[in-house]
C-alpha cells in the first residue's frame, strides 16, 4: 500500500506563497502598521517623554486646529509643495523625451541630468542656500553685474518656501526623468513605425502612443511626487530651520521641533497623524480616479 504523501506536499501550491509573502509582511508590520497605530495612540496623551502620560482625548487635535496659527503655515505650505510636485513627472517626461536620442556626447549629458538624483538632500540644501545667500551668494553677484539691487529671498517670509520648493523640484525632476527614461525603453517601436506609416507625429504621437505606454511610470512618478512633497524635511531644516519666523516651516518639520524641541511627544504625534491623513487621502483620490480606467483597459 503507498505511503500517503506529506503535509508539504499536499499543502504546497497553498503555503508556499504564504511563505514567500511571509517576510515582507511581517517587516511592514513591525516598522509601518505597528508604528503608525502607536503614533495615534500617543497622540491623545500629553506627554514630554519623561513623566507619566496624562490622557487628553483629542486636545492635541482641537489645539492644533483651533490654537496653533503656525500648524496652518505649515499646512498651507505643504500645499503649495504638493502643487509644484506635480509639476515634476511633466518636467521629467520632456528632459526624458530630450535624452532619449543617440548622438555625441549624450551619455556626458545624460549624466549631468542624473546628477541631481544622486546628490544628498543635505548637499542640495547646502548649495541652493549658499546660491541664494544674501551676503555672499552667487544670485547677487549676477544681479549686481546686471546693475540690478540685491535680493535676499531665504530672509524673506514671503518668498523663502518657494526658494526651498526650487530646491526640492531639482532633484525630484532627475528622479521622474529616470523613470520614464526607463519607461522609454519598454515601448514598442511596432506601434510607433505603425503610427508613422499612418502620419501620426509630433504631439499626437506623444498623446496617443507614447503616453499611455507610459503609464506605470507616470503612476510611479505621480505617487513618489506626491509622498516626496508631503515628507519634506531636510531642506528646510538646510536652509532655513523653518524661518523666517516660522514662515517656510512644513509639517514633517513643525512635528520634528514640538517632538525634540519643545518635548510634546503627544503634540508632535499629532501632527504627523495629521500628515499622514493628508497623505492618505492624497493617494486614494489618485487610486479612485486611476483603477476605473485601468479595470477599462
Amino acid at each position: 500500500m503507498p505511503a500517503s504523501p506529506g503535509f508539504w506536499r499536499r499543502h504546497q501550491r497553498r503555503l508556499a506563497p504564504a511563505l514567500f509573502l511571509a517576510p515582507a509582511v511581517i517587516m511592514f508590520l513591525v516598522f509601518v502598521i505597528i508604528p503608525v497605530i502607536e503614533s495615534l495612540r500617543l497622540s491623545l496623551y500629553d506627554w514630554d517623554g519623561l513623566s507619566t502620560p496624562r490622557f487628553i482625548g483629542l486636545g492635541n487635535y482641537v489645539e492644533l486646529f483651533r490654537d496653533d496659527p503656525v500648524f496652518w503655515t505649515a499646512l498651507r505650505n505643504n500645499i503649495y509643495w504638493l502643487v509644484a510636485f506635480l509639476v515634476s513627472p511633466a518636467l521629467g517626461l520632456a528632459l526624458a523625451l530630450f535624452l532619449n536620442q543617440s548622438g555625441f556626447g549624450m551619455r556626458f549629458v545624460k549624466s549631468l541630468y542624473f546628477m541631481p538624483f544622486v546628490i544628498s538632500q543635505v548637499v542640495v540644501g547646502l548649495m541652493f542656500s549658499w546660491f541664494f545667500n544674501a551676503d555672499f551668494g552667487l544670485l547677487n553677484h549676477i544681479l549686481e553685474g546686471l546693475g540690478l539691487p540685491p535680493v535676499a529671498l531665504l530672509e524673506n517670509e514671503n518668498t523663502a518656501t518657494f526658494v526651498i520648493i526650487a530646491a526640492g523640484l531639482w532633484p525630484q525632476v532627475a528622479y521622474c526623468m529616470i523613470l520614464y527614461l526607463t519607461g522609454l525603453t519598454a515601448i514598442n517601436p511596432e506601434l510607433l513605425e505603425a503610427a508613422r506609416m499612418e502620419g501620426v507625429k509630433g504631439f499626437k504621437l506623444l498623446w496617443h502612443i507614447v503616453l499611455p505606454q507610459l503609464k506605470p511610470a507616470t503612476s510611479i512618478a505621480l505617487i513618489v511626487s506626491v509622498v516626496g512633497a508631503l515628507r519634506s524635511f531636510d531642506l528646510v531644516s538646510v536652509m532655513t530651520d523653518g524661518g523666517p519666523y516660522q514662515s517656510s516651516t512644513v509639517l514633517a518639520y513643525y512635528m520634528y521641533e514640538q517632538t525634540f524641541g519643545a518635548f510634546r511627544i503627544g503634540y508632535g504625534a499629532a501632527i504627523a497623524s495629521c500628515l499622514f491623513f493628508l497623505m492618505d487621502i492624497c493617494i486614494v483620490i489618485y487610486l479612485i480616479r486611476s483603477l476605473p480606467r485601468a479595470r477599462g483597459r
